[in-house]
């Protein structure tokens, strides 16, 4: 297992395997998928094999993951700063911020089977069933992950569009490599900090979109969402699972990994309710207020 560990963060030299009856090869499968539609689609066949009890866990055939998964040649990654922004009054203007959003769930996807593959064995590590939850928990998220882009593909092409056609941007996956070495750092960083931050902005940009008329686009928000609070409150169980084993308070190692990644301090306002029902309390993030 300690040799195990030690590998995490360098990359796999082989590509995915086909036995896909085994836990590893199916998250490798996932996240060396280049094209956007295939590698949601294998996260949601991923997702019911694993519940249907069809997947085996045998840590011997454990390979730590690529540093970076497959990506479609398209879209085009820009400076954040450059990153398309339009008016909501337009349908070019909704089709941009849902591309953001296609974008931002198309990661996330990423996110969530890179924690399961890279992380796991150091669940396991804590005993068997820790292992099996913390897998079964991240395999889900991936699978909500894959259908909100689903969603959002299709509201693109019933606006002309398609995922690909506007610029977008890597921060989330910059931070992912920033964390790979640490399963803490990356339940902070990954879940706390920037899927948390997505509960903030979420409910103004659902209002903007049925302000401009489009409650369908709207309606597709909400889901998403309703389903990302679960997801930041995964991150928050498995960090202080993680916090407990190590005899960290959860409060000051969430502070100093922050500190460490964003010592800016964390972009305010918050959504105070949307946090709390995630299980964040403002004690927990408000100090790091910028």
């Amino acid at each position: 297992m300690e040799a195990a560990l030690a590998s995490i963060g360098e990359d796999c030299a082989a590509g995915p395997a086909t036995d896909t009856a085994a836990i590893w090869p199916a998250l490798a499968a996932v996240l060396a998928e280049p094209d956007a539609r295939r590698k949601a689609d294998r996260a949601r066949a991923a997702e019911a094999s694993w519940n249907a009890g069809e997947i085996d866990v045998d840590l011997s055939l454990w390979r730590a993951p690529p540093r970076r998964p497959g990506r479609p040649a398209r879209p085009t990654l820009v400076d954040p700063r450059h990153a398309p922004r339009r008016r909501l009054s337009s349908a070019e203007g909704r089709a941009a911020l849902l591309h953001a959003v296609a974008h931002i769930e198309l990661n996330a996807i990423d996110l969530a089977f890179d924690m399961a593959a890279r992380f796991a064995p150091a669940l396991f590590a804590l005993g068997e069933e820790t292992g099996r939850a913390f897998l079964g928990d991240w395999i889900k998220v991936g699978g909500d992950e894959a259908r909100h882009f689903l969603m959002i593909q299709g509201r693109l092409e019933a606006l002309g569009r398609s995922y690909g056609d506007f610029d977008a941007h890597d921060g989330l996956w910059e931070a992912a490599e920033k964390t790979m070495g640490d399963p803490l750092a990356r339940l902070a960083i990954a879940p706390l900090i920037l899927e948390a931050r997505g509960l903030d902005v979420a409910p103004g940009m659902r209002d903007r979109l049925s302000a401009a008329g489009d409650d369908e686009s709207a309606a597709l928000l909400d889901t998403i969402y309703t389903d990302e609070k679960t997801h930041v409150a995964a991150g928050v169980q498995w960090f202080d699972t993680l916090c407990a084993a190590r005899k960290l308070e959860p409060r000051a190692a969430f502070h100093a990994l922050a500190d460490e990644h964003f010592p800016a301090g964390l972009k305010a306002p918050f959504n105070e309710e949307g946090r709390r029902d995630a299980g964040l309390l403002p004690d927990f993030y408000k100090p790091l207020a910028r």
